[in-house]
Order: structure tokens, then C-alpha cells, then sequence
């Protein structure tokens, strides 16, 4: 079946780097109302330039929610049980946005600009509106806004050396999930060392929108020599590297410990925040099913559209794989799902249904091993 063309107008927001980032683009969708990219040469293709060379990606898509005021970081507390009491400027932290009954609003990157001044690099969902009537309903006094920023993104091995090329400051200076004020080119920018990728890299905050195209340029002309091209986020890399995509990994009817988020903070953060009751009911009764990485040897299996139905074999108990892909590297499918919270033993034998076959896999570990464990 061919996929249906994708037809822009105004209700799709307009990334600044789209005359760019669309050109030799092979496969598109939406997120958070921007077209994203998601193939370029293929799938596997764009997997293997990413581990060895540098991509330049549009994700604008990233859209930015600023909360700023008075009460801006109790505000941004009340969002996630993660604690951000100790946050400083030019920090950036990953917290799981709640809602009353714990479930999964979004997951971004916070930023904090200032003490009174964040911003929200949000996955996909409209966390503006929710944010807006949080703080309405419970009289906060902030400034919820979009502040028109849009992020661009280097990454792969050669990132670094990429950016070494372009801004001022030492690059090796900019810390795991911490950002500076920079320029490219006299260009304002604030660059993070973050990225949706598991090969490292950079994303950079462009709040000049009409600057868009002229930053792709030259960051395109100081890469040519290093095998820049353009990227975007690679469902294979996501998958080997373990990052849940909102949407597809979990949605609202989540809750973080079942996906595996509760590493990301501890119960018990003196400010409150939504969802708190019920998140603290879930990690003391245990939660009913777990997020799991399970190996699919054979034919490649493509991605759902949705999820495919998964029975662990031991005890005929149902869950659901929630993406897939094949993997060039480890040579079979790599794939994350739920299981019941009793089935999550590594080398536990699954079935997956796919186009009306019946798939055997094993749950794996962390590195994609599935040796069974004692």
C-alpha cells in the first residue's frame, strides 16, 4: 500500500529549517503539528552513518513550552515527581509529566534558564494547553508561553568535532545534559549536549527563526569534509539504545515504573505534584505489567502501527510490543514491550503476532542478551 502524500499548509507549524531538512527526504510524519523526517537514503542506511560519521537533524519538532514568573519553578515541580529543587542555571534534566492518575502526559528535557525561567523541550503531546490550564486552575503566577524557539541537532561520533569547528567556547567544557549561550556564525544559540540518538551529540536552541536556514549552511559547509549529511531520529539506534517514544512506548495510560522511568527519581520529593497519591499506590501494590527488551531472530518484522499482541510462552499471560526493528548490527529484531510484571525474567520465551504469523523471540537484557538467568 502506498502511504498517502503528506499536504502542508498552515495548520502544520513551519520548522525554519524545513527548505533544508525536506530535500532528499524519503519518509515523513508529524509531531507535535511539525513535519519530522524519519528516512533518508533507508532506514538501515541512515543507522550505520549515524554510528560512524555526523548527521545534521531538524527537530523542531521539539516544540519549547516556557514557563516563567513568580512560581515557576513550583509550577514545573508540580508537573513530575522528579525533584528539581536543586536545579541550576544551564542544567537540563529528563522528567516524565504526570497526570492525576500517573499517567504519562509527555517526557521531556527541562531547561533551566533561570531560577524563575524554564523551558520545556517536549515530546509529543500538546503540553502548552495542559500547562496553561494547571497554571490557571491553581493560580500560579507564571507566564506559560511558546517562545518560538526551535532546536536543530548534531549527532554522531563526529559531533564533537563538528561543533569544535563552529562556536568559541571548548566543547569538551559542556558537560552530559548541561547547555551554554553560544553563537554560530554570529548567530544566538543555546547549545546542549543532549539528542535523541544513543551516538552522542548536541542539540542547538534557535530562538532567530528567520536565522534557520542561513545556521543549516554553514554548519552544513564546516561538516562537509567530516561525511555531514542529513539525519534524523533512527528507530533502529532508539530502539538498541532503550528510548521510549511517547505516543508509541507509552502514552497517558502508562504510568512511569511500569515503562521504567521511575530510575529517573525517587518517591518522596518534598514539593508536590501531580498524580502523587496514585504513583505512591502503584509502587506499593507493584505495577501490573513492565517495559521489556525482547530479540525477534529472522526475517526483519516491520514496526506496528499500532502494537502487536505478545503471549510470554511459559504462562500464556498476554502483552503487547510496542515497537520493533531489525537490527543490521545484532542481526535479528530488537524490540520493547510489556509483559505481565511476574514475566520479565531474561531468555523468558515470547510469541509475537505479526500480518498473521506467529514470531518466537526471547526477553532480553539491557545489552540485548537473552542468556537465561538463574
Amino acid at each position: 500500500m502506498n502511504a498517502p502524500a503528506l499536504s502542508l499548509s498552515r495548520r502544520l507549524r513551519k520548522s525554519p529549517f524545513e527548505a533544508r531538512s525536506h530535500t532528499g527526504a524519503k519518509a515523513t510524519s508529524v509531531y507535535n503539528h511539525v513535519v519530522l523526517p524519519t528516512a533518508y537514503v533507508s532506514l538501515e542506511d541512515d543507522y550505520w552513518h549515524l554510528r560512524e560519521h555526523v548527521q545534521i537533524w531538524d527537530v523542531a519538532c521539539q516544540v519549547q513550552v516556557e514557563v516563567k514568573g513568580r512560581d515557576a519553578l513550583k509550577l514545573v515541580e508540580f508537573l513530575t515527581p522528579r525533584d528539581l529543587s536543586a536545579m541550576l542555571p544551564g542544567q537540563c534534566v529528563y522528567a516524565p509529566l504526570l497526570d492525576e492518575r500517573a499517567g504519562i502526559v509527555n517526557d521531556p528535557i527541562i531547561l533551566c534558564l533561570a531560577p524563575d525561567h524554564f523551558w520545556l523541550s517536549i515530546s509529543d503531546s500538546d503540553v502548552l494547553l495542559w500547562v496553561k490550564g494547571l497554571a490557571l486552575g491553581a493560580g500560579f503566577d507564571v507566564t506559560v508561553s511558546d517562545p518560538d524557539v526551535f532546536p536543530l541537532s548534531l549527532q554522531g561520533p563526529k559531533s564533537e568535532a563538528l561543533l569544535d569547528r563552529l562556536i568559541g567556547e571548548p566543547v569538551g567544557d559542556i558537560r552530559f545534559f548541561r547547555f551554554i549561550e553560544t553563537q554560530i556564525a554570529g548567530i544566538p544559540l543555546i547549545v546542549a549536549r543532549t539528542g535523541w540518538s544513543g551516538q552522542g551529540g548536541f542539540e542547538l536552541y534557535l530562538n532567530e527563526p528567520s536565522e534557520g536556514e542561513r545556521l543549516w549552511d554553514t554548519i552544513a559547509a564546516a561538516g562537509a569534509d567530516l561525511n555531514l549529511r542529513p539525519g534524523c531520529p533512527n528507530l533502529i539506534d532508539r530502539i538498541e539504545t532503550g528510548l521510549l517514544s511517547h505516543g508509541n512506548d507509552m502514552t497517558l495510560y502508562n504510568n512511569p515504573i511500569e515503562a521504567g522511568l521511575d530510575r529517573f527519581f525517587k518517591l518522596g520529593k518534598s514539593a508536590d505534584y501531580l498524580g502523587r497519591e496514585a504513583l505512591e499506590k502503584i509502587a506499593q501494590d507493584g505495577p501490573a505489567q513492565r517495559m521489556v527488551r525482547v530479540v525477534v531472530p529472522g526475517a526483519p518484522v516491520a514496526n506496528p502501527r499500532e502494537t502487536y499482541s505478545m503471549i510470554v510462552a511459559e504462562s500464556g499471560t498476554p502483552g503487547c510490543m510496542t515497537s520493533i526493528a531489525y537490527s543490521p548490527r545484532l542481526h535479528c529484531n530488537v524490540g520493547l514491550g510489556y509483559v505481565p510484571s511476574g514475566n520479565t525474567r531474561v531468555g523468558t520465551a515470547i510469541e509475537v503476532a505479526v500480518a498473521g504469523t506467529k514470531r518466537q523471540g526471547q526477553i532480553a537484557s539491557q545489552d540485548w542478551t537473552t542468556e537465561l538467568e538463574g
